[in-house]
């Protein structure tokens, strides 16, 4: 799907062919939508493909028509009723004239743009369109955190009340969704040191203080990244602990019942055999002393395995 945007006098307008000054989004794009805008901007088809590849690397690279910026956004999916989170390549191709991004999905970062909620928001300032891109998804990068944050809350509460599979296996796909919102926030970092160093784009000192902001964005959301990552790891060991020494207290009193309950067992089997000069074998009421010995030995055991430090 091809969408073309322009500001005009502070209104956010889609029009129908590309302009001087314009934003084209592109979002999961036909072959024959990107074979057009390759021939139209002279951007090489390879590149253009770059973002529609969940595997592709965050970069930046300087040709002769274009500046081509990719990093990684994040994004949702829903599996099970359940929603989690990754990322997705997001690309930026910054020309003479224009501005194009590529991506899989309609990502909620370009919405804001779309609708003109964005303050300050002009197709034609590309730098500064860039920069605001960059930031929203630094933002996006902390608002997700915050959101898994509160998950991994939600199923630390369930797991102290119920410790199930599912519960378990819900910590370790937040903890999956955090490995995958660092590795691509450290990708982004390194895109933004080179965008700091790039000559290509061209620089302003009014934006310079918006770029520095999504520098220290991306830094706080590595940083909030890491912290929530060391919890759920100490806290998912703490866990397994926790199930490990409740499964050793459960083996503990089946290996006391167990014990207790072999002791009847031997007794009623040695005078149950079938040979002569058993005691009691004649006695009126030897099957109750028999069992009235079974009990007090099986009692006397039980006490003294309780009161025994290995067993408590």
């Amino acid at each position: 799907m091809i969408r073309i945007f322009k500001t005009v006098d502070g209104k956010v307008l889609k029009i129908p062919a590309a302009e001087e000054g314009s934003w084209v989004a592109l979002t999961n794009p036909t072959q024959d939508e990107l074979i057009n805008i390759s021939e139209h901007f002279l951007i090489d088809l390879d590149d253009l493909k770059g973002p529609l590849d969940e595997e592709e690397r965050s970069r930046i690279e300087v040709e002769e028509n274009y500046t081509l910026i990719i990093l990684d956004i994040p994004t949702t999916e829903e599996r099970q009723g359940k929603e989690y989170f990754y990322t997705i390549p997001f690309g930026i191709y910054i020309t003479d004239e224009n501005i194009i991004t590529v991506c899989l999905v309609d990502t909620p970062i370009l919405a804001v743009f779309m609708d003109g909620r964005m303050r300050n928001f002009k197709t034609q300032k590309r730098t500064r369109f860039l920069y605001q891109m960059l930031y929203r998804n630094a933002a996006m990068f902390l608002q997700f955190l915050r959101i898994i944050e509160k998950k991994s809350d939600e199923v630390e509460k369930r797991l102290h009340i119920s410790q199930r599979n599912q519960e378990i296996i819900e910590m370790l796909e937040l903890e999956k969704s955090l490995i995958y919102l660092s590795t691509s926030l450290r990708g982004n970092e390194v895109v933004l040191e080179k965008l700091m160093r790039n000559t290509s784009i061209p620089r302003y000192e009014d934006d310079e203080e918006l770029l520095e902001d999504v520098i220290i964005e991306n830094k706080q959301a590595i940083e909030m990244a890491k912290i929530y990552s060391d919890i759920m790891t100490g806290m998912m060991d703490a866990f397994a602990s926790v199930i490990s020494n409740n499964l050793n207290i459960a083996m503990k009193f089946l290996a006391i019942i167990t014990i207790v309950l072999t002791i009847p067992n031997i007794i009623t089997s040695a005078f149950g055999m079938n040979v002569g000069g058993i005691p009691l074998s004649t006695h009126p009421l030897g099957f109750w002393i028999i069992c009235g010995l079974s009990l007090i030995v099986t009692l006397i055991a039980g006490i003294f395995i309780g009161r025994t430090k290995r067993f408590r």
